[in-house]
């Protein structure tokens, strides 16, 4: 991109200590990546496996494939167009996202010889892929949902400290309330779920509705809900232990956001609130584009998903030479 981000005043640039980020033979530890295989256009997955699938379905060439802890990463030109992308796995949960986030910051914005922050940097264009359960009656199972809102249930984003617009404050503090009234007085937990909010770039959700309408996909925008994890914590109840948020995916479905025009909550996965969130604090620009593979409130589920995925693929991707294309680096 052309534009850049400054780094602040000199405090920001001290040394940053070899315990707080760890490099080895150049390259950040988790990712196993340095700065030669850098690229500002990012697509995030959280299945390692679906890196391998997109190279080879559109990358003309692959500079880097490098596993490694379950991440993996690789880096290749697009087809066409030769924009070079990085393919990282985020893995499942905003925990794991939170390392593959940070480390890739640092290699945008860290000098990792000298440990010190660079003078200016570009700003990042981040998109992520994935899977969810559509919460909506009215959504078919396949169609891909792009997240204009994302609210967290997780605790990650809690430890970043991110401003977000009056309308979005309002927004967490009802749907927190709403939350606690709805599970049980007697419940040790109750009013104990903080959510946040993070809105998508809008440059962004605009670049993958005009992707998706190329491509002829069904999609759907709106509030996406990111959890803590599969289970529970997405209202799945099937162990002896009661989940303290009994029904949470049918509660929310219900729920009048009073966002936006009433914005539905259409989705729950588990990255996409930390990933809007983070992206936002250090100014780049995110977005998510998640099929839905299941139905929550029909309780229907497709295991043969791989061409909803390829279409939601190929959606992002072309959403990244767009973005890339108005920036001028295409």
């Amino acid at each position: 991109m052309t534009s850049e981000i400054e780094s602040g005043d000199s405090a920001s640039r001290h040394a940053i200590a070899t315990s707080d980020l760890l490099v080895t033979e150049g390259r950040v530890y988790h990712l196993d990546i340095g700065p030669e295989l850098f690229s500002p256009y990012v697509i995030t997955v959280g299945d390692p496996g679906r890196t391998k699938t997109i190279a080879d379905a559109f990358f003309d060439e692959v500079e880097a494939d490098v596993e490694h802890r379950g991440l993996r990463s690789i880096v290749g030109r697009l087809a066409g167009t030769g924009l070079r992308v990085m393919l990282l796995t985020s893995g499942m949960g905003t925990p794991s996202l939170e390392i593959v986030l940070t480390e890739l910051a640092a290699l945008n914005e860290i000098d990792l010889q000298g440990r010190v922050r660079k003078d200016d940097y570009a700003p990042l264009t981040i998109i992520r892929v994935g899977t969810s359960g559509a919460l909506q009656a009215s959504t078919p199972v396949g169609t891909s949902i792009i997240t204009e809102v994302a609210l967290g249930l997780d605790n990650t984003g809690l430890f970043y400290d991110v401003d977000c617009d009056p309308e979005l404050m309002g927004f967490e503090v009802r749907v927190g309330s709403y939350l606690a009234k709805e599970m049980r007085s007697e419940s040790r937990f109750r009013g104990r779920i903080m959510p946040y909010a993070a809105r998508a770039d809008a440059a962004v959700v605009d670049a993958l509705s005009a992707a998706a309408q190329l491509s002829d996909i069904p999609v759907e925008r709106g509030i996406t809900v990111s959890n803590s994890g599969f289970f529970a914590s997405q209202g799945r109840d099937i162990l002896r232990v009661s989940p303290s948020a009994p029904n949470i995916d049918r509660l929310l479905a219900a729920c009048d956001s009073q966002l936006d025009g009433n914005m539905p909550f259409l989705n729950m996965e588990m990255e996409s609130s930390f990933l809007l969130h983070l992206s936002k604090g250090l100014g780049y620009r995110a977005g998510a584009i998640c099929v839905g593979i299941a139905n929550r409130d029909s309780e229907e589920f497709t295991g043969d998903y791989a061409s909803y995925i390829e279409g939601a693929t190929r959606t992002a991707l072309s959403a990244l030479e767009i973005l890339a294309r108005e920036s001028g680096d295409l």
